[in-house]
């Protein structure tokens, strides 16, 4: 009886519920936008033919001219000129959105007045300048246009499996003793979570600052639409980035795709566990579920405190210009450093969809156009921009060992497609691509040469590099890189190569429709 009862309460909730009424909502809106699309093309005439397609020919000489990717624009001017009404139409429709923009110069000014918290070290900069101009100029980069500052003085943990992140990040929280920050794009009621938010829930009563930031697109499946005040009655600080809403709008492909954990200041998380079941396989999904995460302790956790900070400015009702970083970013007077290794350089960073800089991807292509031996890349998902695969191709053509590892069961099929098209022109030139056997690799590495390494939340794909706001720690000389080598090498072992023939080898509509799909590529 109960069974039945739940039952039918899930199909009020379905019948009644956001999900639908945002569902239809949207489909009224697109199937306006067709008919407005329709009803042109049915009465324009001659004239009003030759003036649409010399509005596609301005549109696409515009097109070709901006500031932005070459697929990018490649995805606009194929609708655009093939389709001069409905590619021109929809394009100015998405171009002429304010939502975009006042985000933008919202994220622009909170910025520009929080800088101030992330000086430059001189003395640190200039002692990695005398070491290695090439990792200086990376550091030079990453500060003047990311506004992330090279530390010394930080320690690291590297977890290759999200069970054992979550072990220790449960001990941890449990020692709290001032705050913990917590921004995730993947929230889901479940063991996983819920074991946390016990934790923080006595944290709370313990007097202990708690605030928790998660992505708008969690209302789909993952959480209740009205989650944030179920947090704030237990006391919890809550907001929520980009709350999705029943619009046709380019700012709901904008999500924020970060992974941070911060406690007192002294030790932060990163890396490509989000806190749901199945990254630490207490629920399978797609086989086995590889993942990774690493641990930082000292100097360097003051910019993840500081990128927090700044979303969380973000996402407020109501902005306020006034907010004090400082009592966040005291110096740390037990960071518990003693005995551990604090050798070489970090780099935490921060990357905006919102600015003319694509940090990530610069921090990618910079490592695989300076490797001597080797590059090492693990990513769950392969959707390639003409640089990268260049990169790629040359690296491996100079002789440099570059070896990618994808999963073998992908939670994602059209995406899956999309990166085997790549593959053939990428063992051409001689790249080595594995695919994991026991199941889905979500982790989201890349090391060179012993000596450098990137963990964090950027995939290899478009949305990671150019749609999404991400974040990663990048890692020069310090002895945890040679962990995250031994991780890619055991990974590795149980991982099959693919090749040309075993590309072939593949369902010929599978083939075609990835090939295809290349076409929005820079939308998947």
């Amino acid at each position: 009886m109960e069974v039945k009862e739940n039952g039918k309460r899930s199909l009020i909730r379905l019948v009644f519920g956001r999900a639908l009424f945002f569902i239809l909502f949207t489909l009224i809106q697109i199937m306006t936008l067709i008919g407005i699309f329709i009803w042109i093309d049915e009465r324009y005439s001659a004239y009003g033919y030759g003036a649409l397609a010399l509005l596609g020919g301005i549109l696409a000489i515009h097109i070709l001219n901006e500031k932005q990717n070459a697929s990018f624009k490649m995805a606009w001017l194929v609708p655009v000129l093939l389709f001069p009404v409905f590619g021109g139409l929809f394009y100015m429709f998405v171009q002429l959105q304010m939502e975009p923009k006042i985000l933008a110069k919202r994220i622009s000014d909170i910025h520009s007045r929080t800088k101030q918290f992330l000086p430059q070290n001189q003395a640190v900069f200039k002692k990695l300048k005398k070491e290695s101009r090439s990792n200086s100029n990376m550091a030079k980069y990453l500060f003047e246009s990311g506004g992330a500052p090279v530390y010394e003085n930080t320690n690291y943990k590297y977890y290759p499996l999200g069970e054992l992140f979550y072990e220790d990040m449960i001990l941890e929280l449990k020692h709290a003793k001032q705050f913990v920050f917590l921004e995730y794009f993947i929230i889901q009621t479940g063991y996983m979570w819920d074991t946390m938010l016990a934790v923080l829930e006595e944290k709370v009563k313990e007097g202990v600052e708690v605030r928790v930031l998660y992505d708008g697109m969690n209302v789909v499946g993952n959480l209740p639409p009205d989650y944030s005040k179920t947090l704030e009655e237990k006391g919890i600080r809550c907001r929520v980035f980009n709350p999705v809403r029943p619009a046709i709008s380019t700012n709901q492909n904008t999500r924020d795709h970060r992974k941070i954990l911060i406690i007192d200041g002294k030790i932060a998380y990163t890396g490509g566990v989000n806190l749901a079941d199945e990254y630490i396989n207490r629920k399978v999904r797609f086989g086995h579920w590889k993942d990774n995460a690493i641990c930082v302790r000292g100097d360097a956790v003051r910019t993840f405190v500081v990128m927090f900070l700044q979303m969380w400015n973000v996402c407020a009702k109501k902005l306020d210009y006034n907010v004090d970083y400082g009592p966040y970013l005291e110096p740390c007077q037990d960071c518990n450093l003693n005995g551990l290794n604090i050798q070489g350089y970090s780099v935490p960073f921060g990357d905006s969809p919102m600015d003319d800089e694509n940090v990530s991807h610069q921090v990618y292509l910079d490592m695989i156009y300076q490797a001597r031996e080797y590059v090492y890349v693990m990513t769950p998902y392969l959707v390639l921009d003409d640089d990268m695969i260049t990169a790629l191709c040359y690296a491996a053509k100079r002789g440099v060992e570059t070896i990618i590892i994808m999963p073998h069961i992908p939670d994602k099929n059209t995406t899956f497609m999309l990166a085997h098209s790549y593959y053939p022109e990428l063992i051409t030139a001689g790249v080595k691509i594995y695919e994991y056997l026991p199941g889905f690799v979500h982790s989201k590495t890349m090391i060179s040469d012993g000596e450098k390494a990137v963990v964090g939340s950027v995939n290899l794909d478009f949305r990671s590099q150019y749609l999404n706001f991400e974040c990663g720690v990048y890692i020069y000389r310090n002895p945890v890189i040679e962990e995250i080598k031994a991780d890619f090498e055991d990974t590795l072992r149980k991982c099959a190569r693919m090749t040309v023939e075993s590309y072939e080898a593949l369902p010929s509509g599978h083939r075609f429709l990835g090939k295809a799909m290349r076409l929005i590529g820079p939308l998947m």
